[in-house]
């Protein structure tokens, strides 16, 4: 057992198969697949078939079959062949995905086909999982599990129906003789690792490296198929790199230029299929590129041939300005950068590995991304400079986001470590000491604070080793603390130059702002190539649909869910219904409602209501209300930045809620009265709040339905006018009640007459209370300035006492005429007067009060011309205080109320970057 562990350890040491059966003293021989690799450098390399015998080795010769890594058949021609190199080099290169199955194989052959370059150099991936089962065969070695025998034959069957089904005649049969004899030799080395139950990472990578052996031997078969010649090349035999750590190495340019041309000098063609990811090193070991190892691979070799350009065939059609499956609205970019495809990369955007990009910078060869299932699709192009490709918008600076999750920020901070040298060193020297990767640095220029951020996983020793290497400071108070803040994520901001171009900054941090998103640390390299900023992890999502929406989204896209769908919500959802088409396709303004909720069902969607069906799809696919998940519904499963709950209840309970959704950054619209004119208090909580976030509260349709006397009331006082009085019939009800309360019609006929035409409420109570007025009257004082409560204002009922607490409307309408004397006598003193009667609001300014009564005024009067059921207010300030400003209109009606709510909704979207 002793000599089985020796051999694993030694890669030149290899088992033959006697040996393994009795466990006997291995003898050292050569290798077919890896000779070089397991014999010491001073030692022949001319052998060619391991575990075969003589005779064995003759036939396969005979046959041309040759291993899977072979030295080239010597070429008798005495002509050296020169290897051309430059623009008549095309490379391509196919991953696992493209190499997936037989159809896609054929698929590949036919792109190499289509390529109208003189040369084409082709580097391919083992067949899409391979690699994985591998890999698993080796754990299943090492691990004892005598199932690596049967993972094995699953190994073999897949190539061998792929080979059935590509190949046929000598080819096939070739083909197949070698899968076997290569089988044959990986299960003799898997019983060697299973005997001795460990691997070395060298007979790990020898045994990994054979998928891209089969796949390119199968696609060089089906070229040479269709008629074109073409060899296959071993990269082994060429492509020299020196390790440099567990996951990375480092080619030897110089070498791997000698071998390739003396490769090529015994295998001139002018199509040439490789394999990817594996390599050898300096002393003819077989190693592998590690991650993304094909990708390096056909970069290294684009170098070495000086090609013209090099195609990454992939299964996406190409560079996304966001990761799709978090941003739907992600765009493919037309070209990158090196150094912005660089950036992208590195903060986990799937582009290419960043060593991908360092061995065709030099050569200023371009790479191109394509779909090999969309062939019709242009792709990305990176390549040295794209500044002058993209226009000179903000979006051509901005290129592309990019994420990392799962990374705490670690905080070293104190008064002691400003302008004491080595600081930053000594922290630095211990996160090294650990083995954690650093993800991100920030220092303020005052030396007062190091923060950087680490994976999560590794936070906890980084803080335990800094707060030992720090306890004498921290005890003398020289720091202050090591904090750690977990849970958070990053987000880098990537462009050519962007930094240095005003206004992308500050468009940045507005979009995260106004999607009320807490910057923890921000980072911006001198390079000028990203900007990072770190926010809570469960933010981050949401922080890049905000910024990609503001940089990328040429319409404001925002999500809505609509509560309360009767007459005012319904009407609404039928004008959206009917405007949205227009909005999106010529104010770029983009509306979707994901939920609608009543008091018993609610309809939620992922994607936006088909609002022609909303009633029918609610009955189909409603659900219990639950206003918890409602709103995270709306506000946190979708892929739009930007959300409003439009409230088109009178529910107290559901303006109780206005102050935390806007804490958390949804936006609020309503006509719902009882936010504004309920306790002052948690009024002027509401509006503290309003105003110190990026969160937005519109109300306009909460006094005057579609009338804009919010809106002029607040033009007034932020323009520095000086609000008198403000007096307005502010019902439109009352308006029609009183406007049609002439000559001989009695109050109760006119109240009947108003009940039948839908003017008042169910009860029509509701407004001869008053109440609503006074609701009108307070909201509009509170925006003056005065700290009012409901009660303080005195409000005249047109309810009479005795009918107050009639058992029902139909009670009061038929008790009514009883009253009609005292209004008759009222009116018949106004009309002797010149005058008319009108059911007013006033807010007095000067006075501090306010005041609902019914009032006289002139024919003249503009409050005496009104007909119908329209409101009318005037604003007297120190501007127009000898001509009131006067706003009249409709003021009642489920159409207009629900206009002005939409209204709102455009204004919201004009804050948020819509054309105004």
């Amino acid at each position: 057992m002793a000599s089985l562990s020796s051999a694993i350890s030694n890669p030149g040491h290899i088992l033959s198969p006697n040996a393994l059966a009795h466990d006997v003293k291995p003898k050292k021989i050569c290798y077919s697949q890896c000779h070089a690799f397991f014999l010491p450098p001073h030692r022949s390399t001319t052998c060619r078939m391991g575990f075969v015998s003589g005779l064995e080795r003759k036939k396969a010769l005979k046959s041309q079959i040759f291993a899977s890594v072979t030295d080239t058949p010597v070429n008798t021609s005495p002509e050296k062949v020169q290897l051309p190199k430059g623009d008549t080099w095309s490379v391509h290169k196919f991953g696992g995905t493209c190499m997936g199955s037989s159809e896609r194989i054929k698929n590949v052959a036919k792109i190499v086909l289509s390529d109208d370059s003189e040369r084409r150099f082709i580097v391919v991936s083992a067949m899409s999982k391979v690699t994985d089962m591998m890999y698993d065969l080796i754990y299943k070695a090492q691990s004892r599990d005598d199932s690596y025998l049967s993972a094995l034959d699953a190994v073999l069957e897949k190539h061998r129906s792929t080979a059935f089904d590509l190949l046929d005649g000598d080819e096939l049969g070739s083909f197949l003789a070698q899968l076997n004899h290569d089988i044959s030799n990986l299960k003799a080395m898997l019983r060697a690792i299973y005997i001795a139950g460990h691997a070395t990472e060298s007979f790990a990578d020898f045994v990994v490296g054979h998928g891209e052996l089969w796949s390119a031997q199968m696609l060089s078969c089906v070229v040479r198929k269709n008629g074109v010649d073409c060899n296959w090349m071993d990269t082994r035999e060429v492509l020299i790199v020196n390790p440099t750590s567990s996951n990375q190495v480092d080619p030897d340019f110089k070498e791997s230029e000698e071998r390739l041309e003396k490769w090529y000098s015994k295998n001139p063609s002018k199509t040439i299929v490789a394999t990817g990811f594996i390599a050898s090193t300096p002393q003819n070991i077989p190693t592998t590129l590690k991650r993304d190892g094909s990708d390096f691979s056909a970069a290294i070799m684009g170098a070495l041939f000086k090609a013209r350009q090099v195609t990454i065939w992939t299964d996406v059609d190409g560079v996304y300005s966001a990761d799709p499956r978090k941003v739907s609205e992600a765009v493919i970019l037309k070209t990158l950068s090196y150094q912005e495809a660089w950036e992208m990369s590195y903060f986990g955007a799937n582009v290419l590995h960043p060593r991908t990009i360092i061995p065709v910078m030099q050569y200023d060869i371009p790479i191109i991304i394509r779909n090999v299932f969309n062939v019709a699709v242009p792709g990305t192009k990176i390549c040295r400079s794209t500044e002058d490709e993209d226009g000179q918008g903000l979006e051509s600076f901005v290129k592309g986001f990019a994420t990392i999750d799962n990374l705490a920020i670690v905080n070293v901070e104190g008064t002691g470590m400003a302008g004491v040298p080595g600081t930053a060193s000594a922290i630095f020297s211990a996160v090294k000491d650990v083995g954690a990767n650093v993800i991100m640095i920030s220092q303020a220029s005052s030396e007062h604070s190091v923060c950087f951020a680490v994976p999560e996983k590794e936070v906890n020793a980084v803080s335990e080793l800094l707060q030992s290497r720090f306890r004498e400071a921290l005890n003398a108070g020289r720091l202050s603390q090591v904090q750690v803040i977990p849970n958070c994520s990053i987000l880098a901001a990537v462009g050519q130059k962007m930094a240095s171009t005003p206004g992308v900054s500050a468009t940045l941090f507005n979009a995260l702002a106004k999607a009320n998103i807490n910057v923890r640390a921000i980072a911006q390299g001198c390079s000028e190539y990203n900007i990072t900023v770190v926010v809570k992890r469960e933010d981050c999502i949401r922080a890049l649909r905000a910024v990609h929406s503001r940089f990328y989204l040429s319409r404001t896209t925002i999500a809505m869910g609509i509560i309360g769908p009767g007459l005012i919500g319904g009407t609404l959802l039928d004008q959206l219904r009917d405007q949205t088409a227009t909005l999106k396709e010529e104010f770029n303004i983009d509306l979707r409602v994901m939920g609608i909720t009543g008091s018993r069902t609610m309809l939620l969607s992922e994607a936006g209501i088909d609002l022609s069906r909303w009633k029918e799809l609610q009955k189909e696919k409603g659900v219990v209300a639950d206003m918890e998940k409602f709103v995270q519904h709306i506000h946190g499963n979708h892929f739009i930045p930007n959300t409003v709950l439009v409230d088109c209840t009178a529910d107290s309970s559901i303006a109780s809620h206005y102050y935390d959704w806007l804490r958390k950054g949804i936006h609020v619209v309503t006509p719902n009265k009882k936010a504004n004119s309920g306790p002052l208090d948690q009024y002027l909580k509401l509006r503290a709040l309003q105003r110190q976030s990026y969160t937005h509260y519109f109300y306009e349709a909460t006094v005057g339905a579609g009338l804009p006397i919010i809106n002029t009331l607040q033009g007034l006082l932020e323009t520095g006018d000086k609000i008198l009085r403000i007096e307005g019939i502010f019902s439109g009800t009352l308006s029609y009640i009183f406007n049609n309360f002439i000559g001989r019609r009695t109050f109760s006929e006119v109240v009947a007459e108003a009940k039948q035409a839908g003017y008042t409420e169910p009860d029509p109570r509701d407004d001869l209370s008053g109440t609503d007025v006074c609701r009108k009257v307070i909201i509009l004082a509170r925006e003056s300035g005065l700290k009012l409560e409901l009660s303080d204002i005195p409000v005249e009922s047109l309810v009479p006492e005795p009918l107050k607490d009639s058992a029902s409307a139909e009670e009061f309408m038929q008790k009514l005429p009883q009253f009609d004397h005292d209004l008759a006598k009222k009116r018949q003193i106004a009309e002797d007067a010149g005058q008319v009667l009108r059911y007013v609001g006033v807010v007095d300014m000067v006075n501090q009060e306010g005041a609902v009564k019914l009032q006289t005024y002139k024919n003249d009067h503009p409050f005496a011309q009104l007909s119908g059921a329209d409101n009318i207010i005037a604003f007297t300030t120190t501007r127009y205080k000898d001509q009131p400003l006067i706003v009249r209109g409709p003021g009642a009606g489920a159409e207009v109320t629900a206009g002005g709510v939409f209204s709102d909704i455009l204004r919201l979207a004009s804050y948020l970057g819509a054309p105004s």
